[in-house]
């Protein structure tokens, strides 16, 4: 029963941001299929992204463990690793198809991907630590994803539609991601000082201030919008 609740409760926060972003896209929604497709496609990123990190970690980290080589678990292993199985799985399952038809659909079908991915993490964390590290990540790791995706789908859904350089939105998409997720890694997994720990949970709420920014900018310029 235990672990019952505990993966229910690894589960319910990323499939309840899905269904925030959902609504927040109210002026021409996204069809089932497409979205369970990013879902599931940033699911599966989840797997190989862990066992790199795993090895990284296991076979590496402990007895190197100093300020550089956390700069590069928390920028060249996590974030890169991660930013870049989401960054394949969104243009994927989502960049290419009709059902792409405006901006905002960047956001949309990439926080499916995130969310996909945060929630096959926190149930491996489930599996490995239990409920506690289960509902600390809900409030920090999970939304942290949320950022991060919301991010990148900005500036995919540009691309997307070429407001500018596609190479350029495109490169931001998955750059811009990268920097803020190693930060945020690096942030809370360093050990120099607890208070740069509070900071990096403090700097998602931040984080989705902007977000919220962003998300507006592609509603206010919706097609769609009447």
């Amino acid at each position: 029963m235990q672990q019952m609740l505990t993966n229910i409760a690894a589960v319910v926060p990323g499939l309840l941001l899905c269904w925030l972003i959902f609504r927040v896209d109210r002026y021409e929604r996204e069809g089932l299929w497409p979205l369970l497709l990013c879902l599931l496609l940033g699911a599966l990123a989840t797997l190989p992204a862990i066992n790199i990190e795993r090895w990284f970690i296991e076979v590496f980290y402990p007895q190197h463990k100093n300020f550089a080589t956390t700069l590069l678990l928390a920028f060249g292993v996590v974030a890169a690793n991660e930013e870049l199985f989401k960054f394949g799985a969104l243009l994927l399952g989502a960049f290419p198809y009709r059902f792409f038809n405006e901006p905002m659909d960047g956001i949309v079908y990439a926080v499916m991907v995130g969310m996909g991915f945060a929630t096959v993490e926190n149930l491996a964390y489930a599996d490995r630590f239990g409920l506690e590290t289960v509902l600390v990540r809900s409030l920090t790791a999970v939304p942290a994803h949320l950022v991060f995706s919301i991010v990148m789908g900005y500036y995919i859904g540009k691309a997307r539609f070429r407001v500018g350089s596609r190479f350029a939105l495109m490169a931001k998409g998955f750059l811009i991601p990268f920097v803020l997720h190693g930060i945020y890694d690096f942030l809370i997994i360093q050990e120099m000082s607890a208070w740069l720990t509070v900071l990096g949970a403090l700097s998602v709420y931040l984080g989705l201030y902007y977000a919220r920014l962003m998300i507006n900018d592609h509603l206010d310029h919706s097609p769609f919008r009447k």
